[in-house]
């Protein structure tokens, strides 16, 4: 856990799920952030285990993004649900995002690289699945740990 503080106050916490709130507002996408410090597998099959365990794929449009942080192997994955990822495949969107979000983490900018990529992803999430009359949150905005 104290590796996991290294990386992210309590504040600095608070800060992402308002910025995952503020993103997910007007959309029926929903985002997830997990943390974790270490994981022998790999990066990309860690975040789909993830993914599912923590129910991404269970949002009625498929329109859940993950935001997955392996700590002490600086492993970095954003995956997407099969209903954004299908709109937003094409341009490279998750690509370009994971490299704004790189870019800060480089600087020692973890919370802020991680709030530029939720708003990011958020916007594509308006753009795609603007929501319809009641907004209904399907996941949590709380960072998940291991």
């Amino acid at each position: 856990m104290d590796r996991l503080r290294e990386f992210l106050t309590k504040t600095d916490e608070e800060e992402i799920v308002l910025a995952i709130t503020q993103a997910e507002k007007n959309t029926s996408g929903e985002i997830r952030v997990h943390i974790e410090t270490t994981s022998k597998k790999d990066p990309f099959e860690r975040a789909q285990e993830v993914f599912f365990e923590l129910g991404i794929d269970k949002t009625a449009a498929r329109n859940g993004v993950l935001f997955y942080i392996c700590i002490n192997s600086k492993a970095f994955v954003i995956l997407g649900d099969q209903g954004i990822d299908h709109k937003v495949k094409s341009d490279n969107f998750w690509e370009g995002t994971k490299e704004l979000v790189i870019n800060h983490f480089r600087q020692g900018l973890f919370k802020e690289g991680l709030i530029y990529g939720i708003l990011k992803a958020g916007s594509q999430l308006k753009v795609h699945f603007p929501s319809l009359e009641e907004n209904k949150n399907e996941l949590s905005n709380e960072i998940s740990k291991a």
